[in-house]
Formats: C-alpha cells, sequence, structure tokens
C-alpha cells in the first residue's frame, strides 16, 4: 500500500471507527480521536509534494493491483500535475471542518466526524483514480455521506435540500456510466482511463461521449442552468458541510473535464467549445446579478461559487495553458476563499442564528477582529491583488485575450460583479452602528475560531503572493494535454 492508498483509506478508517464509538457520552474522545485522525490523513499527503518530480507530465506514486479480475478491472491510482494539489486540498480542508465543528456539532458527534472523515477519503480517490469503473465508485460514494451531512444536521429543509442534491447529481452521473461502458468495450475490455486517451474514436462518438460526460460533470460543478441544487443544499447544509460542498465537491466535476472530456473526445471538446464558453459566460455574468439580489448570506456566497466556478470552465475551453493553468489555480484558491467565506457565515450564524443579512449592522463594533479576518475574506473573493482570488482570475483573463478580446471583456465582468455583491453584503453586515441587542452582545472570535480562520488566511495569501510552487508542477501535465487535445483523432 502506497502513499496515494494511505491518502484514501486513513480517513476513511478513521470514520468508520468514529461510527463505533458511541454517540454522545463520549463527545470529546470523539473530536479528538477525529483530529488526530484529520492530521494524520493530511501528514501523509505532503510527500506527495515534497517527493513530486515537478520535472515530468507522466502519472506519479502510481499503484495498480487487480480488484475484479473477470473484468479486467485494476484498483489504480496515481496522480499528476493536475490532481496532486486538490489532494492536499481535500486533506487540509477536512482539518479545518473538523476544527469548525468542534464546538458546534453537539448531536451524533461521532457519526458528524465520522461521515466528514470518510468523504475526505472518497474524494481524495476521485482524484487518484485512474481506473474508469474506479473512478465512478468514488465520484458516487461521495453522495452518500454528503447527503447524511446535509439531511441529518441541515437546516429546516434539510430533507428537500438533501433529495435535491442527490437526485441531480445522480441522474447526470447515470449517463457518465454509459458512456464508461461504452470506452470499455471500444477499447477491447480495458477500464484503464489512460488507454481511452488513445483510443481513435470518430466525431460522432466523441460528441455523444463528450455531451455524456458534460451531463455528470456540468451538474457537479455545476454550471448554469443545471446550478439549481446548489444555493439549496448550501443554505440547508449545516456550517462544515458548506465548506466541503464548495471548497471541494463542485472541484470533482471541472476536473473530469480534464481527465475525461478533453483527453477522451478532443475533436469533440473543439467543436462544443463555444457551448461550454457560452454556459461559463451566462455563469459569471447572469449568476453575478443574481448574487447581488440575495438577502441570505448563505445564498449569496453559493451564487458566488457559480459565478467563480464559470470562470474556470471558461479558462479550460479556450485550450492555452494560460487558461488551464488559471483554472486550475482558480479552483485551488476557490477552494481556501469560499470555505473561508462559509466559514465566516457560521461564525456569526452560531451566536445569532440567522442567516439574513437584515439581522446584523455594525458587527465591526462587537466583534472587531472577526470582521478583520470577514475583510480579508471579502477582498480575496473580490480577487485584490495579492490575494490568490486575484491570480486564477487574472491569468484566465490574459488567455481569453489571446483568443478574444470581447470574451475576456464578458468575463472580466466577475470582477465588478464579485466586488459589488460581495462589499455590499460586507457593508450591511459589519458597518454602521449596531443595529440591535443580538449584535451588541457578540463576543468576538475564539482561539479555535482565530486557528481555522487563520490557517485559511495564510493559504490565501500564499497563493496570492508566491503562486510558482503550484504553477511549476501542473505545468508539464497541463502542456501534455493541450498538446494531446490539439492532435485531432480523425486522422
Amino acid at each position: 500500500m502506497g502513499l496515494l492508498s494511505v491518502s484514501i483509506w486513513l480517513p476513511i478508517a478513521g470514520g468508520v471507527l468514529l461510527l463505533a464509538m458511541g454517540r454522545d457520552e463520549n463527545a470529546k474522545a470523539v473530536r479528538v480521536f477525529a483530529l488526530v485522525a484529520a492530521l494524520a490523513g493530511f501528514a501523509v499527503t505532503i510527500p506527495l509534494i515534497t517527493g513530486f518530480d515537478v520535472t515530468s507530465a507522466a502519472m506519479q506514486f502510481v499503484e495498480r493491483m487487480p480488484w475484479i479480475a473477470r473484468f479486467n478491472v485494476h484498483y489504480h491510482l496515481g496522480v499528476d500535475g493536475i490532481s496532486v494539489w486538490f489532494v492536499l486540498l481535500t486533506a487540509f480542508m477536512t482539518v479545518i471542518v473538523v476544527i469548525a465543528g468542534w464546538e458546534v456539532v453537539t448531536e451524533r458527534v461521532n457519526q458528524y466526524m465520522g461521515a466528514v472523515l470518510i468523504l475526505s477519503g472518497l474524494m481524495i480517490g476521485v482524484f487518484c483514480a485512474l481506473d474508469g469503473l474506479l473512478f465512478y465508485v468514488f465520484f458516487e460514494a461521495t453522495l452518500i455521506p454528503m447527503y447524511l451531512i446535509i439531511g441529518v444536521w441541515g437546516g429546516p429543509r434539510r430533507v428537500y435540500a438533501a433529495f435535491k442534491f442527490f437526485l441531480y447529481t445522480l441522474l447526470g452521473s447515470l449517463l457518465m456510466l454509459v458512456a464508461l461502458v461504452f470506452l470499455y468495450f471500444k477499447s477491447g475490455g480495458s477500464f484503464e482511463i489512460l488507454d481511452w486517451h488513445r483510443l481513435p474514436l470518430p466525431m460522432p462518438a466523441q460528441a455523444l461521449l463528450f455531451f455524456a460526460f458534460f451531463a455528470a460533470f456540468a451538474v457537479k460543478v455545476p454550471m448554469w442552468p443545471v446550478h439549481t441544487w446548489l444555493p439549496d443544499a448550501h443554505v440547508e447544509a449545516p456550517t462544515g458541510g458548506s465548506v466541503v460542498l464548495a471548497a471541494i465537491m463542485l472541484k470533482l466535476g471541472a476536473y473530469g473535464f480534464l481527465r475525461f472530456s478533453m483527453p477522451i473526445a478532443p475533436d469533440a471538446s473543439r467543436e462544443y467549445d463555444w457551448f461550454i464558453i457560452a454556459l461559463s459566460l451566462i455563469a459569471v455574468a447572469y449568476i453575478g446579478l443574481v448574487a447581488l439580489v440575495q438577502s441570505d448570506m448563505k445564498k449569496l456566497v453559493a451564487y458566488s461559487s457559480v459565478a467563480h466556478m464559470g470562470f474556470v470552465t471558461l479558462g479550460f475551453f479556450i485550450f492555452s495553458e494560460l487558461g488551464v493553468s488559471g483554472g486550475l489555480i482558480q479552483m485551488i484558491s476557490h477552494g481556501f476563499v469560499s470555505g473561508a467565506m462559509f466559514l465566516c457565515i457560521g461564525v456569526l450564524y452560531d451566536r445569532v442564528h440567522s442567516r439574513e443579512i437584515s439581522a446584523y449592522g455594525g458587527v465591526v463594533n462587537t466583534m472587531p477582529r472577526f470582521a478583520a479576518f470577514a475583510m480579508f475574506f471579502a477582498m480575496a473573493n473580490c480577487g485584490l491583488p495579492g490575494t490568490g482570488g486575484f491570480v486564477g482570475e487574472w491569468m484566465i483573463i490574459l488567455g481569453t485575450v489571446k483568443t478574444s478580446f470581447w470574451l475576456a471583456a464578458l468575463a472580466a465582468t466577475t470582477l465588478i460583479f464579485g466586488a459589488a455583491y460581495t462589499l455590499w453584503m460586507y457593508k450591511r453586515v459589519y458597518f454602521g452602528a449596531v443595529a440591535n441587542a443580538k449584535v451588541q452582545a457578540l463576543a468576538d472570535v475564539n482561539a479555535r475560531e482565530s486557528l481555522m480562520l487563520g490557517l485559511l488566511v495564510l493559504g490565501v495569501l500564499w497563493m496570492g503572493l508566491y503562486p510558482k510552487p503550484f504553477t511549476d508542477v501542473m505545468s508539464p501535465a497541463v502542456t501534455q494535454l493541450l498538446q494531446h487535445v490539439a492532435v485531432s483523432k480523425l486522422n
């Protein structure tokens, strides 16, 4: 068992053990065990970066063994420059989520922490899987713990939100399963994803595969118009669930475009790039306006996520190294920033039990340290230079300008709308006179909350001030992917 297997199965094993520790009578021991398991899971992912060969585009830390021999299915893992950072991001955000739920989750603590750890391992499995069936198993299995997190620990409409989340993502994935079976027979009985990249598929087959994968990955991103499950899921999910959903789960869909759609159906990807670009620009512009009129803070940040992920898919389908690398940087940065935004909303909700913007005002007067954290993350969400939110967006806009000035001009509206809805929310919640007695009674952030927000500040600043380690790791794999997509399979 190599590093990737340990990264996947260590948190899953920790989660299963937590389920056996009893409900709430051992809450303190459960929290400590969950934190130790999360920290251990993050620690084993660090050698993936320290030992990564940044000059190679090949898969590294590869593990392969028979799984279902009759159908030539293998337990096959590996990471390249496109996927390795997401393994670390998932493990790191798991630590943050465990810290965030330390005092907040008081019922079924072992089940909540267990679901978070199991979900972490499954999401890492998605980023590592090099066998199509193994990928599908991990991809679909992530639905179960997230469904439970929303449905058990969520808000008043949690059951509705959980069902909507589950059905949207499951129905989209069924077409992907059909595509995987087709590729299995077309390749002569192989589920190896890298073998599928080399298949000489005719254009009609590529088009069908492209839209089958689109159905699964567009819902997960989510792209307009199949994004409507996301605001409901975010509003009803507990804070930790929203953090995982925004920081990691949305990235599974965008990652799927790079691992399946573009390399398996390159001609179809180029043929229908206008379709993805159009949907991406609608998400950037229209959803930005939708976010501007929201009265619920969580719903506003949820729509913000749709707009930012639209920027990511735009970067991918302009087929430039700046665009694809910028999209990957934007995905990682969005993991930090959106997770932090939801944590800040959770800090307020834990004290006032309201997500409505109108329930606040003048928070800076009673929570000055917290208001400083919130201001930093609001600036990062706007794309302020020096923060991680700027680097990816700048790279995508620069790459898009080389393709079309007008596309870049439309894409740049996300910077305007992002600043508008983020700062408008911040002004109404934090500035001005103290609005009511509940705000007057607020206590500033404690050591636990300062720790989780401080760690995210470091991540956002690192990406904003020195993104070179990220781009160095992903550059060879991105270059190889674009060279592969540029070569027609119809020759």
